[in-house]
């Protein structure tokens, strides 16, 4: 009913009730003073209901001034929001829209209440789809009865497009219908964009780390394990399970290497610096096997707070193996340059010392001087032989021979000095040894020198053992000798590096060139009062 008609049925009513009240009081009272006495009363009640009626409209003036301004209050709330906010009736009339979701939709001219989406999307040709998905979406919040949580994406005229992380909020009559629906929507899209960014950059940092060529590990600022990428299980042996939140140094270290991994720890944390430690660093494997490591300590940093650390542990163990070998030909070619430039020179006139020598030994009566002297000169002229084998590198005539045989001709050979010390030489054959295609007397001259060796070394027993593996034959010679120091082991084989009172070394590295001639492996295995074992390995 419109306020025009409550106003005209009110004075027509009040009218009315005037009409009737005089026509009864002027037919029904004739005692004048009575009748002025209910006139006055009338008046009276007609003053207080207009009161009355008064105070009322304007008690209702003023609720409804307050409805009006917490309405637009409310709505100045609404349209200040950045989020898109939606309130549509049980069947999904849009019954109020806030400036922003109208903008979205391209709807601020259109006359949107009443209307429900698919209507409003033939107002917006961009956004149709969208409008018409939105009654689907509405409808899976209805038939789920509860409050629904989803991200939209909203394609832009521009052919970017806005994320939306949209909450749906159902609500229903005491008797289950439905009543209204509410839909806010929050622009997500910078930090789903950000999000994105962080896990590409995270997916970038994980693929060079979990596939970088170079074992790595991270650790905490108390120096634990926390992660380490497959290379390094790889290569030391442990897996990630066994050596998380254990301490680095607490792993397979030496004393000296550990307190070189602390102090690079403890420069990382105070400098917020990277440091290489110059110095390798040895590790033993899970299975036991020791590797060199050249580690790389770099601070990890979160902003401007230190968090951790990243340590690269290059594995170095065949690059340095290598490059002792290459400084070790560099010396065998120093020392070939210089053989080929002396060896012949020392030979011509060492032949006619040796000869004048003897001829002097018959006719002097102080015979043991010209002895000592021929021992001398013979031992001048097996120097020089040897450096000629250092000198001279040659395509060696390679023939089939059954190895075991070479190694009985060099026992036989060696038998009578064997007695002399004494010595036991004991063979054995573990299992059928084929022929080896190789130069007889070099490996027999490369037999001789380890034999000899074993026997100067006070040992009394010498085992030899054949055995083929795969495609190579392995010959391990051992002795219960006096063994070498370890720091020594590592010179075995270099030129004029010799623990004898007067070697040369030139035996030894004469010997590992035959081998490597032979595309073998020389390996050393001794400690001090325990004997050595030498490995030969042939390929067949």
């Amino acid at each position: 009913m419109s306020k025009r008609s409550i106003l005209v049925i009110y004075v027509l009513s009040g009218i009315l009730t005037l009409v009737v009240y005089d026509y009864f009081l002027t037919t029904n009272i004739h005692n004048k003073e009575v009748f002025f006495q209910l006139q006055r009363a009338e008046g009276i009640v007609f003053l207080l209901s207009i009161g009355v009626i008064l105070y009322l409209y304007l008690a209702k003036r003023e609720e409804f001034k307050q409805l009006k301004e917490a309405e637009q209050r409310r709505r100045t709330l609404i349209n200040s929001m950045v989020d898109f906010v939606n309130f549509k009736d049980g069947d999904g009339r849009w019954l109020e829209s806030n400036t922003f979701g109208l903008q979205l939709f391209q709807l601020e001219h259109v006359d949107y209440k009443g209307k429900k989406d698919r209507e409003l999307a033939e107002y917006s040709g961009f956004y149709k789809e969208a409008l018409i998905y939105c009654e689907v979406s509405d409808e899976e919040t209805w038939g789920k009865g509860e409050i629904t949580r989803c991200e939209e994406i909203i394609p832009l005229p521009d052919g970017n497009h806005k994320t939306f992380d949209t909450i749906k909020v159902p609500l229903f009559h005491e008797d289950g219908s439905r009543k209204g629906l509410v839909v806010i929507g929050r622009d997500i899209s910078e930090r789903v964009v950000a999000e994105k960014q962080l896990f590409d950059s995270e997916q970038r940092y994980k693929s060079l780390f979990d596939h970088n060529p170079y074992p790595m590990l991270m650790l905490d600022l108390n120096g634990l394990i926390t992660t380490v990428n497959p290379r390094f299980e790889t290569v030391t042996g442990f897996q990630q399970e066994e050596i998380h939140g254990v301490s680095f140094i607490n792993l397979k270290f030496s004393p000296e290497d550990a307190e070189l991994i602390r102090t690079s720890c403890q420069y990382v944390m105070e400098n917020h610096k990277g440091i290489k430690k110059g110095k390798d660093i040895t590790f033993l494997t899970k299975y036991g096997k020791s590797i060199l490591l050249s580690c790389t300590f770099v601070p990890m940093m979160v902003g401007e707070d230190l968090v951790g650390i990243i340590t690269y542990a290059k594995e170095v163990t065949q690059i340095r193996e290598t490059e002792a070998r290459l400084r070790r030909t560099e010396k065998l070619s120093i020392v070939g340059e210089l053989a080929a430039s002396v060896a012949h020179e020392v030979r011509n006139p060492l032949t006619s010392l040796k000869g004048f020598v003897q001829l002097l030994k018959r006719d002097h009566p102080n015979e043991q001087y010209y002895t000592i002297m021929l021992s001398e000169l013979d031992r001048i002229n097996l120097i020089v032989s040897e450096l000629l084998v250092l000198a001279k590198p040659q395509e060696l005539p390679f023939s089939k021979h059954q190895i075991i045989e070479l190694m009985n001709d060099v026992k036989t050979l060696l038998k009578p000095e064997a007695d002399s010390y004494p010595t036991r030489i004991s063979i054995s054959v573990k299992n059928e040894i084929p022929l080896l295609l190789c130069e007889a007397n070099q490996l027999k001259q490369v037999f001789i020198n380890m034999l000899k060796n074993s026997m100067e070394a006070s040992a009394d027993h010498i085992w030899i053992d054949f055995e083929r593996m795969d495609n190579n034959l392995t010959i391990t010679i051992k002795d219960n000798g006096s063994g070498i120091e370890k720091k020594r082991l590592k010179h075995l084989g270099e030129p004029f590096y010799s623990s004898k009172e007067k070697g040369t070394g030139l035996g030894l590295t004469v010997s590992c060139r035959i081998i490597e001639a032979h595309r073998g492996k020389v390996r050393f295995n001794s400690k001090p009062n325990n004997g050595t074992e030498v490995q030969i390995i042939l390929p067949i």
